[in-house]
């Protein structure tokens, strides 16, 4: 079986990562990114929030994010976080036409790597190749096959869509 790599935004499947430049709009704002919106979503305070959506690259919103940690009202990697990212997701397929390019993957295991620096909770949006086998939850690269999944099933009956 075939793998995919989430690595950086340059490569072919750069896409699927949440630091490319897809802006997604959310009750009627828009986020640079779905970094942006994920993080936002973690968070009630709106001067948090509209601070970190005013952030000008997803690297800067990590950032800012750390530094109100303490503010967080959903806990990473707790099951809310994880529908945060799936609502994430689903809004970068659908307003960027986005369906037929993760049709393209096939049945191809999509894994956002992170064996260059594993630490933290990278292990849980992605994986490590560690002694030849992939390690980690990859909660990242599930979601996407999750969504891909439910495409393929809405082609074959549009009603569920």
């Amino acid at each position: 079986m075939s793998t995919i790599l989430i690595r950086k935004v340059s490569e072919p499947y750069g896409w699927l990562g949440n630091m490319s430049a897809f802006p997604v709009v959310w009750k009627g704002k828009t986020y640079r990114t779905t970094e942006a919106l994920f993080q936002c979503l973690r968070f009630s305070d709106p001067e948090i929030i509209e601070n970190l959506r005013s952030q000008k690259s997803p690297m800067a919103v990590k950032m800012v994010c750390k530094r109100h940690r303490s503010a967080m009202v959903v806990e990473s990697c707790s099951a809310q976080d994880v529908e945060n990212m799936r609502l994430c997701l689903r809004l970068k397929l659908e307003q960027h036409n986005l369906r037929d390019d993760l049709l393209v993957t096939g049945e191809a295991v999509i894994i956002e790597d992170c064996s260059r620096r594993p630490r933290g909770n990278s292990l849980f949006w992605g994986a490590a190749l560690m002694d030849g086998e992939w390690k980690g939850e990859n909660m990242l690269g599930k979601l996407w096959m999750e969504l891909r999944a439910a495409e393929r099933l809405s082609l074959l009956s549009p009603s569920l869509r």
